[in-house]
């Protein structure tokens, strides 16, 4: 049976393909290769866009899109910077709803918005209060709002807890990823005591250190060891259970470049493993609550990346996937049954193209999901990367790109025709 529904999915893809059922709505494609249904669900003047790729954009029904809105681009953000909070009503002609604001962001990942898992109408997002920063939780359909003492990074499958980094650190040594406003206290200290990662829980607002800097610094063997290097932390990510997180712990060189080592660790801070330890490990998705893809090296001395699925245990063995076809830079996700995998690419080629893309894991088989431009001017910190997002029923994509003179806006990919869902 699940041959004959793959073959079903895979005709009816390159029925697609062969008909020209569609073509990209942006007029650089028109005549070009012909791609799933897309449409622009944001509109200009003002830019829109929604940031990473392992946040929940869409809300349980698929109906309701979160996103941001700026009045600016191609300038670091500064302290008294506010975005909107909004989202896009699916079945309201691409109606723009107004939510909120915040004044703690970044291009990259935006505000960390993100609905809260479990719930059919609460968001939670950061912003800034006072002399710190803090997290916003609110209800969509009541418009009742709490505030939480402390920023969020990764939500808990059952949205009652959170881990979440030190952005005053992320901002000193990683701009694009922090926030800007507060100073990290411990700037020149290299592996502090008192930074690190810290548990939230987001019934009682209470706060702990569950994993410092310090003790990070001094755990296993940091690869190309020196004097100098400062420690940090960056990209965190409940497992589908909720029994352990994920986190990157990074080390910046004087000369500013840097490695990283990949973490996980139960919410409390305890039972911490390495499980890849080479220094070269990027971009990253839970399959499922024992095995983790991500983009590493197969040794540290390959030239080139890949995909590579590892068991959460230290120093775990590196199976490689998709070798030549998945996109070794990209943003992963599982769709939900693990039989496909989302990915994107940066910018190739001389019209700098990204191109969003699906994998079937058993068949090996790539489909592209459109060819998006991004022009040079996205470059560095303020750049746009595509990080697919997909809708709990598995029918739309969403994807942060540059759109004619409109700059960025949220663009909607319908593949429920790749996957078989309606």
């Amino acid at each position: 049976m699940h041959n004959l529904q793959y073959d079903r999915r895979d005709f009816l893809a390159q029925l697609l393909s062969a008909m020209g059922a569609v073509a990209l709505s942006h007029p650089t494609f028109a005549g070009a290769a012909k791609f799933p249904p897309t449409r622009v669900i944001t509109r200009g003047p003002r830019h829109h866009w929604f940031g990473y790729y392992d946040k929940l954009q869409f809300d349980p029904s698929s109906r309701y899109v979160l996103g941001m809105e700026v009045a600016f681009e191609h300038r670091s953000p500064r302290a008294d910077d506010v975005i909107k909070i909004g989202m896009v009503d699916l079945q309201d002609q691409d109606r723009w709803i107004e939510l909120g604001e915040s004044s703690a962001w970044a291009w990259q990942q935006g505000c960390m918005l993100q609905w809260l898992p479990g719930s059919d109408s609460e968001i939670i997002w950061n912003d800034r209060e006072d002399s710190q920063f803090v997290s916003r939780i609110l209800d969509v359909k009541s418009g009742k709002g709490r505030t939480i003492p402390s920023p969020i990074y990764s939500v808990s499958p059952d949205g009652k807890t959170a881990v979440t980094p030190d952005f005053r650190r992320i901002q000193d040594v990683r701009p694009g990823y922090g926030y800007p406003g507060f100073p990290d206290p411990h700037f020149k200290d290299l592996a502090p005591k008192d930074s690190g990662i810290f548990h939230v829980d987001l019934e009682t607002g209470k706060t702990k250190m569950i994993l410092s800097l310090d003790e990070i610094s001094r755990m296993g063997t940091i690869p190309k060891q020196q004097k100098g290097i400062k420690h940090y932390f960056n990209h965190l990510l409940f497992s589908p259970d909720g029994s352990r997180f994920i986190t990157l712990h990074r080390w910046q060189y004087p000369n500013g470049k840097r490695l990283s080592r990949m973490i996980t660790a139960k919410p409390d801070g305890s039972d911490v493993r390495v499980v890849i330890d080479n220094g070269f490990v990027s971009h990253f998705i839970w399959r499922d609550p024992s095995h983790i893809l991500a983009q590493s090296k197969a040794t540290p001395e390959s030239r080139s990346w890949g995909d590579f699925l590892v068991r959460d245990v230290a120093q775990s063995k590196l199976e490689e996937i998709g070798k030549g076809i998945l996109d070794s830079g990209g943003h992963l996700t599982y769709l939900p049954g693990n039989e496909w995998i989302l990915n994107d690419t940066y910018p190739k080629g001389k019209e700098r193209i990204q191109t969003p893309h699906l994998y079937h894991v058993e068949r090996g088989k790539r489909i592209d999901l459109g060819h998006f431009p991004s022009p040079k001017v996205y470059t560095g910190e303020w750049r746009v990367d595509t990080h697919p997002r997909f809708s709990p029923n598995s029918r739309y994509v969403c994807i942060d790109s540059p759109h004619k003179n409109e700059g960025r806006q949220l663009h909607l990919i319908d593949i429920s025709q790749i996957v078989g869902t309606s």
